[in-house]
């Protein structure tokens, strides 16, 4: 009889966690306590670093990506010759990412250049055995440090004056001139290839012009032979392709106005760029921070939303085990991986897809309510909330926190004091 009443009462503890999970009133959800996950404006605080043998996680899932492996092999036997119609793939633009491209360029030109006069203001924390970062006039006392020998300092950090380059990160990659017939880089070529930050040469790929760092622009769509990609331009196209000038012949892929239009674009978002701006009121910026921090974090938004559209449609790749990234449809055959199971890869990367962060460096620092009060404590580490490094530093110059870090800012948790710890359960 006992056991009868106890598997009734687990039955209907099951059932109940099912309802509550699974409530719906109509065709809306009701959000139901600990459910944040659906929310697009909840963001918890970025996990810790994953260890150095742990694989970075796939942003596809690996059965679609099996799934498209076999649509593609499938598609190669059934069409061996077949001429590629979807740009990027066959060689073309994308007409409607160029001037993204040319504004993701600007963006970042006008971010580095505000956070060059922020760090002047705000002070900024490096700590010189590991590559953590913190924003204010002292260093938190929250023991995350992994450098060479952290152990004997109980994992205290040891801070420096840091810079630009600490707020933000621009991993570089190899610059490819030619994206389509020439995807990959050799080992032997290490050395003779440029290499630039990987948003630059993304921006170039999607139809940004550099003279200091020449590509290919194509007219007409590349083959796929059996996998292959065969070009046939005639050797005087080519020629006459060797420099940037793409805007005359670029209308026959596309519309008649689009060619004559990248250069009214490539003016239009130069002049109305904030970068420019800046240049023309220098004596507005030191008198007035705060809108110097607004321009800066609406640099980083628009930044980094242009380079999510441009990744959508051409490839970006990362190693799976080290920050090595590659801008391409392909990645590069230079044996320079040092991290975990290189031997067995002979020192190749383990190339997978790339996301956002791993583009471009977000650097995420601990959130400090006041700049003026002691410094954070390591036993009260669980309230305190985190921020990328160039949202952290335009808020603390006095830019309003955007609402997709609230959450991750932790605002609505208010720590205790430090002599109040022992009472907190």
């Amino acid at each position: 009889m006992q056991r009868r009443i106890a598997s009734e009462i687990c039955l209907l503890k099951r059932q109940h966690c099912r309802y509550n999970q699974n409530l719906y009133f109509g065709s809306e959800r009701i959000p139901v306590l600990g459910d944040e996950g659906d929310d697009p404006l909840y963001l918890d605080v970025p996990r810790l670093p994953r260890t150095k043998s742990e694989r970075k996680p796939y942003p596809t899932p690996m059965k679609l990506l099996i799934q498209r492996a076999k649509k593609d092999r499938e598609a190669r036997k059934a069409e061996p010759c077949r001429l590629l119609q979807d740009p990027p793939d066959n060689g073309l633009l994308v007409p409607e990412l160029v001037h993204v491209a040319h504004q993701v360029y600007w963006s970042r030109q006008s971010l580095l250049s505000g956070l060059s006069k922020l760090v002047q203001a705000v002070p900024v924390q490096r700590c010189r055995c590991c590559f953590e970062v913190h924003i204010g006039h002292v260093g938190h006392e929250i023991r995350t440090c992994t450098g060479p020998k952290s152990g004997f300092r109980s994992a205290t950090h040891v801070w420096r004056k840091g810079g630009v380059q600490d707020v933000i990160f621009f991993p570089k990659c190899f610059h490819l001139y030619d994206r389509v017939g020439k995807p990959r880089v050799g080992h032997d070529e290490k050395y003779s290839v440029p290499r630039i930050p990987a948003l630059v040469e993304l921006c170039i790929q999607s139809g940004l012009d550099l003279e200091k760092y020449p590509t290919r622009r194509r007219t007409k769509p590349v083959y796929s032979i059996e996998g292959r990609i065969v070009d046939f331009e005639l050797v005087t196209d080519k020629d006459g392709l060797e420099g940037n000038l793409y805007s005359q012949n670029v209308d026959s892929v596309v519309d008649s106005n689009f060619g004559a239009n990248i250069e009214e674009m490539t003016k239009k978002s130069f002049f109305e760029n904030p970068c420019n701006l800046l240049d023309q009121s220098n004596d507005d910026e030191g008198k007035n921070l705060r809108d110097l921090s607004i321009r800066t974090m609406d640099s980083w938004f628009e930044m980094m939303s242009g380079a999510k559209k441009m990744m959508e449609k051409y490839n970006v790749l990362t190693c799976g085990y080290c920050p090595e990234i590659q801008v391409g449809p392909k990645g590069h055959k230079v044996r320079m991986c040092k991290a975990s199971k290189h031997q067995s890869r002979n020192g190749l990367h383990a190339w997978q897809e790339a996301t956002i962060d791993d583009l471009v460096g977000p650097n995420y620092v601990w959130h400090v309510r006041d700049l003026n009060g002691p410094a954070l404590n390591n036993n009260l580490k669980r309230y305190y909330g985190k921020a990328p490094a160039v949202v952290e530093l335009c808020v603390q110059a006095g830019a309003p926190v955007p609402d997709q870090y609230r959450s991750m800012m932790r605002l609505d948790v208010v720590p205790p004091e430090r002599d109040e710890v022992d009472l907190v359960a």
